[in-house]
């Protein structure tokens, strides 16, 4: 597999992102990792999706830090300063998964809890309820997993077939389009840092055809699996999705409704907020974090 790896120069001016980069060798990939803070008994992990990367938690790491928490934020494989393997047939679901567990584990990181969103959450999820050891309580924020077997959003068809067809494949133009806020230049040019040119971009450009849409799926019976065993998901589990996110929308109810932890919790719709709700309310989505750590002890 031929990865590409980010010059360090693309990410000297990143506004308000200034922690120093940890790295963590997995299959041959180098990832890329903040870790700030020092209480072990509770780390939130903080899970991007897709084309994002984890300058997207920049709002929400120094509230988390300030509240007592360790905060650990990992690149997915392909996005900000992780290894970028070149060709679209090298990303799939299931080696995403993999390789994000094997990156847990050989941080050996335990008493977590996840926050996750998009891709984050389709990957996040899975690595949860597959090492539930590690994990004390889960929010999840404008994402899921999808088997297939539900109807999806119209604009998640049309973003799928989007990210197939668009000749230019503008970071800058994905991101402004999944948030409320209008975005200055230096930060949009921030989400572009990770992708030199267009052969940084397979995974990006792959990973919305890599969402399950029919039961033939390769990864759909995994889902499937990881549902049954949510429903005898016990620990604290919240749903805080945004008011404004299509792609998404309406889809906190399922996780309310199936999972046992789920149950009279206090979820939230965070208002004002698109696709990417740690850009528009950042502070806000850490506040909820916080609050639910602390009435779930």
């Amino acid at each position: 597999m031929k990865t590409l790896r980010t010059p360090d120069e693309r990410f000297n001016v990143l506004i308000d992102f200034l922690y120093e980069p940890r790295y963590q060798e997995v299959d041959g990939i180098r990832i890329h990792y903040i870790d700030e803070g020092i209480n072990d008994s509770e780390v939130v992990l903080l899970m991007h999706g897709e084309p994002s990367w984890s300058f997207l938690y920049r709002y929400m790491i120094p509230l988390l830090i300030d509240a007592g928490f360790r905060v650990v934020a990992p690149d997915l494989v392909g996005f900000g300063r992780s290894d970028k393997p070149t060709e679209q047939s090298d990303h799939t679901y299931r080696k995403h998964v993999d390789w994000m567990t094997k990156w847990l584990l050989s941080l050996d990181l335990r008493n977590i809890t996840l926050f996750c969103q998009d891709w984050g959450s389709l990957i996040g999820l899975r690595v949860a309820i597959e090492n539930q050891d590690r994990f004390k309580r889960i929010i999840l924020s404008n994402g899921g997993l999808p088997t297939g077997q539900q109807r999806m959003s119209e604009a998640f068809s049309n973003w799928r077939e989007l990210s197939r067809t668009m000749t230019d494949f503008s970071i800058p133009f994905i991101i402004q389009g999944g948030t409320t806020t209008k975005l200055s230049k230096e930060i949009l040019k921030a989400y572009d840092a990770p992708f030199a040119d267009d052969s940084f971009k397979a995974g990006a450009r792959i990973l919305p055809s890599l969402v399950p849409i029919s039961p033939d799926d390769p990864e759909s019976e995994a889902n499937m699996k990881s549902i049954e065993l949510f429903k005898k998901w016990e620990k604290p589990f919240l749903t805080a999705f945004s008011d404004s996110d299509p792609i998404t929308k309406g889809g906190d109810k399922f996780w309310q409704e199936l999972v046992p932890g789920a149950q009279n919790q206090n979820h939230i719709t965070i208002k004002g907020a698109g696709h990417f709700v740690q850009e528009d309310r950042g502070q806000e989505a850490a506040k909820t974090i916080i609050d639910f750590i602390n009435g779930n002890p």
